[in-house]
């Protein structure tokens, strides 16, 4: 009879022994499940893990292939908290590039249509006789503002001439001019100022207001790209390992549901996204320089403000001409000779009574409404809102991610995992940077390698900035045109001071890396310039590789 009690006693004994090494893995089946994968294999109780190769090797929930599945899991949850992070950075730069773009495209189409109705009803058969003068000039502002290779004030030059050659032979009606006759009125055109001071002061304002206008969008363009490519993390295998740590070892050490330490997270994503922080100093230059041509945009460089009056300003540059036709014409025909007088049939009769009817301006309620639907002044104001909200974006990574409650804990708290088990989490936080992470206690990260990709949108970012400050002063940096290949470039209209390597011509380019990047300071010297050496001469064609191909799709 003794035997029967000390069986029993026996085997409760053991049930205890194995509940004391062996506890149940049924919490971390659930959240294993609950993350899309299979239960089969998945450990009832914990097992030996001497199998594992980043979580720790004792008693376990995990078996080689959940940690591998959980690995590869927790590369996939980061890449989708940067781009859920990034999201409104990314849809900014998205949404105000489009809302500028239809603007601008639309406050051309209202400023043709404008001038010529105006100009049906003023001139009537004198106009559309020679409308093809304005179709070209509009034709060649769109051009422009599109990316094509025009030099705008050679363009405006020409139209001025053309103009003055046309009005000329209107109001001088009973001769007859050959082209040889015409070169030489235009040769006359600066020191006899037919049109006053109008073709100087439009030639000023507009180019201006262009150049800044097309260079503001195409920063926008070039943020939105920067932006998208950065928000794509490039994982190293040191950093994978500390992803798993952090995210998923407590799924394998039974924990499922404790949370990292949130200075043990911001270590890690420090180490990971290192390279993203170094991106900081270049973006906030790039932010500051289009915070300054957002400026302009309001002020001195406003496009609105040019091309809403320019169909009056070009009317009254031709009543100045009529004012002034005959003082005009005698030192034309001094200077040039005495014309040939008209075939007979042909009258003679001069059209001074045609141009007495003057230009009005609209009114406010009169004025077309743009596509975008707003002014240029409410664009302006939205955009530099949420540009200034953009700097410090990319050093900021780890701290906006990690003080999300669902991924960490706050910094004081001890109910939390520490890399190895649940508690405090002592180590320091590192800086932000790649040259900091040489004393970061949680991902091995080699200094000595800077992500080339990153590098590139660095010097990308370098290229614009340096335009948008030439765009500041009222100066236009020349890149390639594509015109010809039936697709907008960035190509200004001349480079007149400022220049920088974005003068070259670069072909189209793709986003492979290049080796050797180099480890210089990101941040340009005040004059834009970028390093010096094999590696760095290699960074900077790389750079402006990308921008030209960014600016040849821009359209």
């Amino acid at each position: 009879m003794l035997g029967i009690p000390f069986v029993l006693c026996t085997l409760v004994l053991v049930a205890l022994g194995a509940d004391a090494t062996s506890r149940s893995c049924g919490d971390v089946r659930h959240a294993y499940a609950a993350k899309g994968f299979a239960l089969a294999g998945a450990p009832q109780h914990e097992i030996a893990g001497e199998h594992l190769r980043v979580c720790s090797q004792g008693y376990t929930c995990c078996t080689l292939e959940m940690e591998e599945r959980l690995s590869d899991q927790s590369k996939m949850d980061l890449q989708s908290l940067l781009e859920e992070t990034s999201s409104t950075l990314r849809s900014t730069f998205t949404s105000r590039h489009k809302k500028f773009d239809e603007f601008f495209l639309e406050l051309l189409d209202n400023s043709e249509k404008s001038l010529n109705d105006m100009f049906v009803r003023t001139y009537g058969k004198l106009y559309t006789h020679n409308s093809e003068i304005f179709e070209d000039l509009f034709s060649e502002l769109k051009r422009y503002y599109t990316g094509g290779n025009v030099n705008l004030e050679e363009m405006l030059n020409d139209f001025w001439s053309r103009l003055l050659e046309r009005v000329f032979q209107l109001l001088n009606s009973q001769y007859t001019f050959g082209d040889d006759y015409l070169e030489c009125i235009s040769k006359y055109a600066d020191q006899l100022k037919p049109f006053g001071d109008a073709p100087h002061k439009l030639k000023a304002q507009v180019t201006r207001a262009f150049v800044a206008a097309r260079t503001f969008v195409q920063g926008l363009m070039v943020g939105r790209e920067v932006a998208n490519r950065v928000s794509k993390v490039n994982i190293s295998p040191a950093c994978s390992k500390a992803l798993t740590r952090l995210m998923y070892c407590p799924y394998c050490a039974g924990l499922p549901e404790l949370r990292p330490c949130g200075n043990y997270c911001r270590n890690v994503l420090k180490g990971c996204l290192a390279n993203q922080a170094d991106l900081d100093p270049e973006w906030n230059l790039f932010i500051d320089a289009m915070l300054l041509v957002a400026d302009r945009l309001e002020g001195p460089f406003n496009i609105e403000a040019v091309m809403e009056p320019l169909d009056v300003k070009i009317s009254e540059a031709i009543m100045t001409l009529q004012d002034n036709s005959m003082q005009v014409s005698a030192k034309v025909f001094q200077g040039c000779g005495q014309p040939k007088p008209a075939v007979m049939g042909r009258s003679v009769r001069g059209v001074s009574d045609v141009f007495n009817a003057r230009f009005r301006p609209y009114s406010p309620e009169e004025r077309p409404t743009t596509a975008a639907g707003t002014s240029l002044d409410r664009l302006v104001i939205d955009i530099k809102e949420k540009l200034k909200k953009a700097k410090r974006f990319w050093s900021a990574l780890p701290e906006d991610m990690c003080t999300q409650e669902r991924v960490s804990t706050p910094p004081e708290s001890e109910q939390c995992w520490n890399s190895h088990t649940k508690g405090r989490y002592f180590p320091e936080v590192v800086k932000d940077g790649l040259t900091s992470q040489l004393s970061n206690p949680e991902v091995e990260v080699d200094i000595t390698r800077p992500d080339t990709f990153i590098r590139q949108q660095i010097m990308a970012l370098r290229v614009m900035t340096n335009k948008l400050r030439s765009a500041y002063n009222g100066n236009d940096i020349l890149f390639p045109d594509s015109s010809d290949e039936g697709s907008g470039s960035g190509s200004g209209s001349g480079c007149t001071e400022g220049c920088t390597t974005a003068q070259l011509h670069f072909p189209q380019s793709t986003e492979a890396p290049i080796a050797g990047a180099d480890r210089s300071d990101p941040r340009p010297a005040e004059g834009g310039a970028a390093g010096t050496g094999s590696a760095s001469s290699s960074l900077s064609l790389a750079a402006a590789l990308a921008v030209a191909a960014l600016l040849l799709r821009w359209r």
